[in-house]
């Protein structure tokens, strides 16, 4: 390799592969002197740098372009930053009985753009164990009530954002996230939910959305009975509609609601709802579904989000995305023989339309939001909650049946931990999963930094390396602008000058 400088700065690189154990002829490479380093905007985890390393399997591939051998050489490492956080679409927790632990001690975070995290301690250090699957999208998931050790991944986010992505299918773990199995449904692209039976952790039931740029795909309800190896699509409604949310009765398995949703994104506009939304019921464990309409609104409805109070069955609620008045909050009290409009909040349903039920108390009830609200009157009365310093836009939220005090927050902001009942919040700044829009880099020496805007998350910049061993830490990142990500371009003359 060849070193050519100019003035003391590196005017370009130089590569020159020759050896006879290559197979290959001598090929030159030379990078530009703005190519010389390399920072890419992976969703999955937060930003990474490359490094070239030597690969002889890629090497001897004849059937891989040379510039395909080189960038193929490239190993990435992470750096971060993990301090704004990012989208957590979905939260699942252990249960005590069969893991033989404390509620809440083993926590799974799904990450919009970045993957599955893990915590084995309440929440105090989290692991990434989603990164051998490829895919940084990650929508649903949940952990077998009978076996800690299986946990069903739904990939690619619910929220029909412009930003969301889409992902692969459904993921299998039986060792608690070590390994994965091969993708399932994988033309479902967006998984709402999922729910795996109480008695047999083969039995699972998967809400998939389907495509969100366009029709078809694999949409409906479908369930599994033998871990995954065949699916039966128990619902199925077109090839525009497919399902949002899916909520089991706590005292019987074999009943279900389920939430289904209509809706198309173009370059030009989003059709957020459509008369095929509806709310479905089965009490056969997905054998046959009965529309639930008594007291529910008509003609065109976006997105719904169900809870089953398992202290009282009988009590559901559904968030409902409607044209006003008949937008809002809905509860029934007779398992969905009919329905009445509670209360009529519900901004930005289609981003949204979350709804918890306290399991310990069927009139205490969280909606989640941009700015979310909770009730202890079964609906009538919304004040704020996770306020005070917490980020807005909420989409996850789980509440400890053992100790409702114990509460778990996920939105654009990242994960939240409250041990009072959400009066006071912990932001979890360790989980690296910030959706970068944009990317850019300086000329600054000896380390480079690198600069991008976030979704919903502020514009950052950072350090491509530190002298530090362990390499970039939140420390060394800094905000520069607030709001939406935005593009930020460093002065080419001038690295402290910054465009945004």
């Amino acid at each position: 390799m060849k070193l050519r400088r100019s003035k003391g700065r590196c005017k370009s690189v130089e590569f020159r592969t020759h050896d006879p154990s290559m197979l290959l002829p001598p090929i030159v490479f030379r990078l530009a002197p703005a190519m010389h380093r390399i920072a890419l905007p992976l969703a999955a985890i937060g930003l990474a740098a490359a490094s070239p390393s030597f690969s002889p399997v890629l090497a001897q591939n004849h059937s891989l372009p040379p510039d395909s051998v080189l960038v193929g050489a490239m190993t990435f490492r992470s750096i971060g930053p993990a301090v704004m956080s990012g989208r957590i679409a979905d939260v699942a927790v252990t249960d005590a009985k069969a893991s033989r632990g404390r509620l809440g001690n083993v926590i799974y975070a799904a990450a919009a753009t970045g993957g599955v995290w893990k915590s084995t301690n309440a929440g105090v250090t989290w692991t990434s164990i989603f990164d051998s699957v490829r895919t940084g999208s990650a929508g649903a998931i949940a952990v077998a009530p009978s076996d800690p050790d299986v946990i069903w991944v739904g990939t690619g986010e619910p929220n029909n954002m412009r930003s969301s992505s889409w992902g692969t299918g459904v993921y299998r773990s039986t060792n608690g996230g070590k390994t994965w199995s091969g993708a399932m449904l994988p033309k479902s692209q967006h998984i709402g939910r999922i729910v795996i039976d109480p008695r047999d952790p083969n039995v699972v039931y998967v809400a998939a959305l389907g495509p969100l740029w366009a029709a078809g795909g694999e949409r409906g309800l479908y369930k599994t009975t033998d871990g995954g190896k065949t699916w039966t699509n128990t619902k199925e409604i077109s090839k525009y509609t497919g399902f949002t949310d899916i909520a089991m009765d706590p005292s019987d398995p074999d009943v279900l609601y389920a939430a289904s949703l209509e809706r198309e994104r173009r370059e030009y506009g989003f059709l957020p709802a459509g008369p095929e939304s509806a709310i479905y019921k089965t009490t056969d464990a997905g054998k046959t579904w009965t529309k639930l309409t008594r007291g529910l609104p008509t003609g065109d409805i976006g997105r719904i989000g169900l809870s089953v109070c398992k202290s009282r069955p009988s009590t559901v609620y559904a968030i409902v995305h409607a044209k006003p008045p008949a937008n809002g909050l809905y509860r029934t009290d007779d398992a969905g023989a009919t329905w009445r409009l509670v209360n009529n909040q519900n901004g930005t349903a289609w981003y949204y339309s979350q709804v918890r039920c306290d399991p310990t108390d069927p009139d205490h009830v969280i909606s989640l939001n941009a700015q979310s609200r909770e009730s202890r009157d079964g609906g009538k009365t919304l004040l704020p909650f996770a306020g005070g310093g917490v980020h807005s836009d909420h989409h996850a939220l789980w509440i400890n049946d053992d100790n409702p005090e114990q509460m778990i927050l996920g939105g654009d902001g990242g994960l939240y931990l409250s041990w009072d009942a959400g009066r006071t919040w912990d932001h979890v700044e360790s989980i690296v999963a910030g959706q970068f829009y944009t990317v850019a880099v300086d000329d600054a020496l000896p380390f480079y930094n690198v600069y991008g805007g976030l979704q919903d998350n502020q514009t950052w910049w950072g350090p491509s390396r530190t002298r530090n061993t362990f390499g970039p830490t939140n420390a060394d990142w800094a905000r520069m602008a607030g709001g939406d990500g935005f593009y930020a371009v460093p002065d080419p003359l001038d690295h402290n000058l910054v465009y945004a």
